[in-house]
């Protein structure tokens, strides 16, 4: 009777429970859950990609890339790209840069940090530019200038609107003095645009800064931004250094600078399209010829 009583009992090993837990865990697939920057919410990613890559909790813009911008906007299967075949090489023999080309090619599938050609907006022919972030932050240099001044040049001559998102961080670097002269060369290429009579509008996108600001993204006779872009010349931390004073709140965000009168719209990516359009057919019906 009392073995009964004080019989000890067969406990369930922690150990072997651990162990089964960790073999029979759910695994959750690479990519299917996105972590947003802003609300640091997770986002089932298709639920993402029916949004436009919008967070549906904050309304945050992720970043795109340029065939997904192009998808975003242009009518299906209308878009031909151009200059394709220009490359970048190493001018100053800058030491890794070839390599540092290579290793971005291959992570964004794209030869370099715009791409370039034409499409249709309900069925209007467009002569289009798409900067990619992902490309070394889609930084300008030699060849990123010649495919804008381009494509630019190409809306000119055959009388098309030109459209161009722009998403960089600046002048590369690595190419230093031919890097700054993009500058020059594309603004004077968007002037001819314009002084021709052709439209040309500015879409700003995360982030917009440097040298691309200071060129043509800045020309546009439309500039539409998206909303909470980083849209400026240098950093806001660089800038309260230099001068010494605490920026205001959402300085160079897209809200602060229409608040102040540095851009005419911002429109939702899912809205954008309705309002290129209705832009193109307003341009083709009051268009004059001022060559």
């Amino acid at each position: 009777m009392l073995k009964k009583l004080f019989k000890k009992t067969n406990y369930i090993s922690l150990n072997n429970v651990n162990s089964e837990l960790r073999i029979n865990k759910p695994s959750i697939p690479d990519g299917m859950y996105i972590k947003c920057k802003k609300c640091l919410e997770m986002v089932y990613s298709d639920d993402l990609e029916k949004n436009s890559y919008i967070c549906p909790n904050c309304g945050n813009h992720f970043r795109l890339t340029p065939i997904e911008r192009i998808d975003n906007i242009a009518d299906n299967d209308s878009f031909i790209e151009m200059f394709e075949e220009l490359e970048s090489i190493n001018p100053l023999n800058f030491d890794g840069y070839n390599k540092k080309i290579e290793k971005n090619k291959n992570k964004s599938e794209r030869t370099e940090a715009v791409l370039v050609g034409t499409c249709e907006i309900d069925n209007a022919k467009v002569a289009i530019g798409v900067m990619d972030s992902s490309f070394m932050m889609g930084s300008m240099g030699s060849v990123v200038g010649e495919r804008i001044t381009l494509i630019t040049e190409y809306a000119t001559k055959n009388r098309l609107p030109l459209i161009i998102f722009t998403a960089s961080g600046g002048a590369r670097m690595q190419e230093g003095i031919f890097s700054l002269m993009q500058m020059a060369k594309t603004s004077m290429a968007i002037n001819k645009h314009s002084r021709k009579g052709n439209l040309y509008i500015s879409i700003l996108t995360d982030p917009t800064t440097g040298g691309v600001t200071a060129s043509f993204a800045m020309l546009g006779d439309i500039i539409i931004a998206e909303p909470g872009a980083l849209i400026g010349f240098a950093g806001p931390r660089v800038i309260e250094q230099t001068i010494r004073q605490k920026l205001p709140q959402g300085f160079q965000r897209s809200e602060f600078l229409l608040e102040h009168g540095f851009i005419d719209k911002i429109i939702e990516r899912e809205k954008l399209k309705k309002n290129i359009s209705l832009i193109l057919s307003i341009h083709r019906e009051d268009s004059l010829d001022y060559a």
